[in-house]
């Protein structure tokens, strides 16, 4: 079942063909994958994840669905060069239902603005709301307003807000 269109969420960010980007946090794949059709042969996406078994299922997904352009990295996006990406080196890097999940949000957000290039994009999507079962529990929602906020402290600008899907929202910002 899918509550946003991972697509249509990642080209809010303007992501387009020949980009290099960065899935956070990467979890079921969705968004990797969307963003492998999007930024095609000449692209590539780095899909971080922390649990080797979710980037074992990514490496699956991505074979079934012909995208040869993703490379899964078993990395931690709240350590200081946890997802052993250059500096710099990305055009985009996309956090999708994970800022609920992070113990050190500041950390996650300092890896993301390390590894983009001046001017790079970051997409922000979480949970609007617990949803009675669905999405994280109450306490561990992270109310927009509240990613803005810390995403903004870590030095990166708004460009836009808006609705991404029936229980998420989405934000993104551009890197200094």
């Amino acid at each position: 079942m899918h509550f946003a269109d991972p697509k249509a969420n990642i080209l809010q960010m303007g992501m387009r063909e020949g980009m290099k980007v960065g899935d956070f946090g990467v979890g079921s794949g969705h968004y990797a994958i969307a963003a492998a059709g999007i930024v095609g042969r000449d692209g590539k996406v780095y899909a971080v994840d922390v649990q080797e078994d979710v980037l074992k299922h990514v490496r699956h997904m991505a074979e079934r669905a012909h995208r040869m352009n993703i490379d899964t990295v078993w990395g931690d996006i709240e350590k200081p060069g946890g997802t052993k990406l250059r500096d710099q080196s990305l055009d985009a890097v996309i956090l999708s239902n994970v800022l609920f999940q992070l113990a050190q949000v500041d950390r996650a957000l300092a890896e993301a603005k390390r590894t983009l290039k001046s001017g790079g994009k970051l997409l922000v999507v979480d949970w609007a709301g617990s949803y009675g079962g669905m999405g994280p529990a109450p306490e561990h929602v992270v109310q927009e307003h509240k990613a803005e906020e810390w995403v903004l402290a870590a030095g990166f600008h708004k460009q836009k807000g808006f609705r991404a899907g029936p229980h998420h929202y989405g934000l993104v910002f551009t890197a200094p």
